[in-house]
């Protein structure tokens, strides 16, 4: 056990008259003579009553709460090996000290009172005290790694521990600097529940007020910043600086207009310099370079400065054809210039795009519009707040997959910030469903991920063959393969079935004139009619070059990783119509892989808006031959080298697949 000689009690004062006396005679009942109280100012007899009772007392006239404590713990004799802190009010219970020294002696190096373990207790602290407890731990956690459960001022510190963590807050940061820096320093912690009382007399100076509750979370949400921040890699700091100014300077001039380009592309430069420093830390997977607080105070940060960005034109279409299912229409048989429609459009109607089109979005998706627009209306923002949210979620399940460092290159992506948060497109979504179907896939969980797949496909249809890899990949067992297509075509099929019960005759779920004939910004289209000078331009041949090349890379892809990078590259180099919002398919596979062909592409992709300055100097929707290249061969180039000589491997700790 240890000894009571080797602790030094230290209890910070502040105008306690009322409770001092209590406290200092309760601990000294238990055998504890080392006590020291420290008063930091008090305009009562706190002073006095502290002396009567048997205590040191110190003064420090430097106001703070960690300042008391500091002077408290100065000049020890060799003899302490431990110091108590406590409070002065009365409202730790001296009677569990035992299992603090039990800990103590069993090898602990930090022991902590958990507030919050016992009912009684917690139903004392006000709601203030528990949100604010329940906030840092969760921060901790996240930042740190280390489960708390309180931030209780009850707590026994190994005086070497103490001394080599070198406590430098001065005011309410210093209980939280203390359990960040013991975590830090490798110490062994505890926490055992404490019982915790109404304070015995006097008043709070914290959790009392409504001001010092608000100041006190403003200064332990600061103090855990700045941790944070002391304990990102220098590198890691400017590159989440250069993100965060980028998506500022980028969202008032995020609109696709000729006068906007250079400054977008300026500001989508300033980003890019951000994410290119994260790819060290991606390709070492140096997680103790990346708390969690920065890794999310950048990914969330970043996004909402790119909320108030105006988005791209395709959130029309969004909102109309949700405004239209709940007026009783289908957007798969009327377009948005059919004259039955006429009585539903507002005044951002003209912002429609392809307003004489039908949909092009599958039923599952437009269920999705439908919900949203019944309950964001017209409010872009918080249509987008939604794809943000999925967004997050992608990071988040990429971060606890590969870890926070490879998860940067999806979380601080400039792409993928400029589609997503600025321009409010849906791929968030497509990707959340593919990225669940992998991690499904990898764990044998097969119906999940095959209802996970058949979701993306209800989303957008181009995933739709890798239900065929699924399929094939269980060739052998015929009844887990059509147990897997039946899951995978599920979703879609729910979704028809609701279509034709709620509006009759589907319509054309695919309005084939535009898919014949749309080009833009492709790339091996594009090459082929080069070689062979056709008098007309069309889309017809497409499909017999992509699906021999979709079908061999899928064929020879044996995990779902493969074959979901594989699949996309090829889709995108083959698809006739491109948009660099089509390029974040491929972002949540090169936070896997690391392939520097998508990494390059989330940069040059940004080249694609400078045909809005050709557009208004030519009348033409066209990109030169030197645009084209500087999108295309980044990808195309790293893609080839990436092959050559991977660099990050994810599958070492996967279960094997069949």
């Amino acid at each position: 056990m240890i000894p009571p000689t080797s602790i030094q009690v230290v209890i910070p004062a502040l105008n306690e008259e009322a409770t001092i006396a209590g406290v200092v005679t309760e601990l000294r009942r238990l055998g504890l003579t080392r006590i020291r109280v420290v008063d930091n100012g008090s305009a009562d007899a706190t002073v006095a009553r502290a002396r009567e009772a048997g205590a040191e007392v110190l003064i420090e006239p430097r106001r703070g709460y960690g300042q008391a404590c500091w002077t408290g713990a100065a000049g020890l004799p060799p003899e302490v090996e431990w110091i108590l802190f406590c409070d002065a009010d009365g409202s730790d219970d001296p009677g569990d000290l035992a299992g603090f020294l039990a800990a103590a002696a069993s090898g602990a190096d930090f022991v902590l009172g958990d507030r919050r373990a016992r009912p009684e207790a917690r139903a004392v602290m006000t709601p203030v005290q528990n949100f604010g407890n329940a906030l840092s731990v969760n921060l901790i956690r996240l930042g740190w790694g280390h489960r708390y459960r309180d931030l209780g001022p009850l707590r026994l510190v190994r005086r070497s521990l103490f001394d080599a963590i070198g406590m430098r807050d001065r005011g309410f940061g210093w209980t939280i600097e203390m359990q960040v820096r013991a975590v830090e320093r490798g110490a062994r912690i505890e926490e055992r529940p404490v019982a915790y009382r109404r304070r015995q007399g006097g008043r709070s100076k914290i959790s009392g007020t409504v001001k010092g509750s608000v100041q006190a979370g403003a200064i332990i949400l600061s103090t855990l910043a700045a941790l944070a921040w002391r304990r990102v890699a220098p590198v890691l700091r400017w590159a989440g600086v250069l993100v965060l100014l980028g998506a500022l300077a980028l969202w008032p001039f995020g609109a696709a207009r000729p006068g906007n380009v250079p400054w977008l592309l300026a500001a989508a430069a300033v980003m890019g310099a951000g994410y290119v420093l994260t790819w060290g830390a991606a390709r070492r997977r140096d997680e103790a370079a990346v708390p969690g607080v920065w890794f999310w105070g950048v990914a969330v940060a970043a996004r909402l400065f790119l909320l108030p960005m105006e988005p791209g034109d395709d959130v029309w279409r969004y909102l109309w054809e949700g405004r239209v299912q709940l007026a009783g229409y289908s957007p798969f048989q009327h377009a948005p210039l059919a004259p039955e429609l006429a009585g539903l459009r507002t005044p951002w109607w003209g912002l429609i795009n392809h307003s004489d089109k039908t949909a092009i979005y599958p039923p599952l998706l437009q269920l999705g519009f439908r919900g949203l627009a019944a309950v964001a209306g017209d409010l872009v923002w918080a249509w987008k707040l939604v794809f943000i949210a999925a967004d997050l979620a992608v990071c988040g399940l990429l971060a606890a997959r590969l870890g926070r460092a490879r998860a940067l290159l999806f979380a601080w992506n400039p792409l993928v910030l400029y589609v997503t948060a600025g321009g409010a497109h849906f791929e968030s979504l497509f990707l959340l469903a593919l990225v669940l179907a992998w991690l499904a896939w990898e764990r044998g969980w097969w119906r999940r991920a095959a209802l996970a797949l058949g979701v993306s496909i209800g989303v957008k249809w181009v995933s739709a063959p890798l239900l065929g890899w699924m399929v094939w990949r269980q060739r052998r067992r015929p009844g887990r393969a059509l147990a897997l297509l039946g899951c995978g075509v599920l979703p879609v099929g729910l979704a028809l079935a609701w279509f034709r019960v709620e509006f009759g005759p589907l319509g054309a779920l695919w309005p084939g004139e535009f898919v014949a004939k749309a080009r833009g910004m492709d790339f091996l289209p594009w090459l082929v009619d080069l070689a062979r000078r056709p008098a007309e331009v069309t889309n017809e041949w497409i499909p017999w070059l992509f699906l021999p090349l979709a079908s061999a890379v899928l064929l020879a892809a044996r995990r779902m990783l493969t074959a979901l990078e594989a699949y996309f590259c090829v889709l995108l180099v083959c698809l006739p119509s491109v948009h660099p919002w089509y390029f974040v398919w491929l972002a949540p596979w090169a936070a896997a892989t690391g392939n520097p062909g998508t990494r390059l592409l989330s940069l040059s992709g940004f080249v694609y808006f400078w045909i809005w300055v050709t557009l208004a100097k030519t009348g033409r929707w066209e990109q030169s031959v030197g645009e084209r290249l500087l999108v295309w061969l980044p990808l195309v180039g790293g893609w080839a080298w990436g092959w050559r000589r991977p660099w990050a491997r994810v599958d070492d700790d996967a279960k094997i697949e069949p």
